[in-house]
């Protein structure tokens, strides 16, 4: 009996660490954070340390009737992880009197940041395995101060990181992305022979540390059956194309461009091993029609991994206990998944 305590034990410490901040207080981020902690596959998957308030968490609890008790803590290496428990280093910094569920507040949004920073620290620190975060606001986070329009952003300035890289994966399809919140004027503008060719070298050293040396990377056209040799736009002839072909001089192991209509359905059955979107949209549109729920960001580039749910705070049904948590239970199995392997060169 007691070498099968301790062998399930030593089995429960080998589980890969994720912190998850709880994001915008007043947003549906305690409620998915509940529900992941208490499903049995994150369970099985991971130990999860939880970055948020004591009486947010005490709340989200009763809303969902997670069947958690919440352990408080100073470090990670006082967690109880267990099938039943929570636990939690509470930041103190929400103001209950004037706390409102599902109203945009700077008090939340700042403290949405310091769950983030915190969280940061601890990986970078070594103390946990990679990030799992739940939404924020952008309006929040500017009335409280805080001049970032979005996690990527914040991750970037918290790691000393120029220019992360985003990954989406769903289904085993990964997608990253060459352009991000930008128009799609300016998009088209950004297409550019050098970037192409920084961004395949870059998403391709990221997917060796997410221990993914195997296959090869396709480039999304831009234009209408990749412009037709100029007919339908020069971005292919004149960047894509001439990008590629210094790409395989130079070893990489690349494709494109290919038809954006068929691309990600190439990748999807195994022809890739992940695509190079050109803009927002084209990946955005991609991934969540296939599976919107279960469309993951994983932020590259990074000393740190983290992975995200894809969906906003949705104040319209926080305290209501109808949001979903599938995406955030996915997001803390592809930590989980990925953690193993990733080699920190930061």
């Amino acid at each position: 009996i007691l070498f099968g305590k301790l062998f399930y034990w030593e089995s429960v410490k080998m589980k890969p660490l994720i912190a998850i901040p709880i994001g915008d207080p007043a947003g549906v981020g305690p409620e998915i954070t509940v529900k992941a902690v208490a499903d049995k596959s994150v369970f099985e998957a991971a130990r999860c340390v939880v970055v948020g308030e004591l009486n947010i968490i005490k709340n989200a609890i009763n809303i969902t009737g997670a069947d958690l008790k919440i352990n408080c803590i100073e470090n990670v290496e006082d967690g109880i992880y267990d099938e039943k428990t929570i636990n939690l280093i509470d930041l103190k910094n929400i103001d209950t009197a004037s706390f409102k569920i599902g109203e945009i507040q700077g008090m939340c949004g700042k403290a949405a940041f310091e769950y983030i920073e915190k969280c940061v620290a601890l990986a970078m620190e070594g103390k946990v395995d990679a990030v799992a975060t739940t939404p924020i606001n952008k309006e929040a986070l500017k009335m409280g101060g805080i001049n970032y329009i979005g996690h990527t952003e914040i991750f970037g300035a918290l790691t000393n990181t120029k220019d992360p890289l985003t990954m989406f994966e769903v289904r085993g399809l990964r997608v990253f992305f060459l352009t991000r919140h930008v128009s799609l004027e300016k998009a088209c503008q950004m297409v550019k022979k050098e970037r192409i060719i920084d961004y395949v070298i870059r998403c391709t050293e990221e997917l060796k540390k997410l221990g993914v040396n195997e296959g090869t990377m396709a480039v999304a056209g831009l234009n209408p059956h990749s412009g037709e040799h100029g007919l339908f736009g020069m971005q292919e002839v004149e960047h894509v194309s001439p990008a590629i072909d210094e790409l395989k001089k130079m070893g990489y192991n690349v494709e494109g461009p290919v038809g954006a209509d068929s691309v990600f359905h190439l990748a999807l059955q195994g022809r890739y091993n992940s695509v190079l979107s050109l803009y927002h949209d084209q990946g955005h549109i991609a991934t969540k029609t296939l599976d919107f729920e279960r469309t993951i960001a994983i932020t590259l580039g990074m000393p740190i991994l983290r992975t995200s749910v894809d969906h906003g705070t949705a104040m319209d049904i926080a305290g209501k206990n109808i949001v979903s948590a599938v995406s955030m239970i996915e997001a803390v199995l592809i930590a989980a998944k990925y953690s193993p392997n990733f080699v920190n060169n930061g």
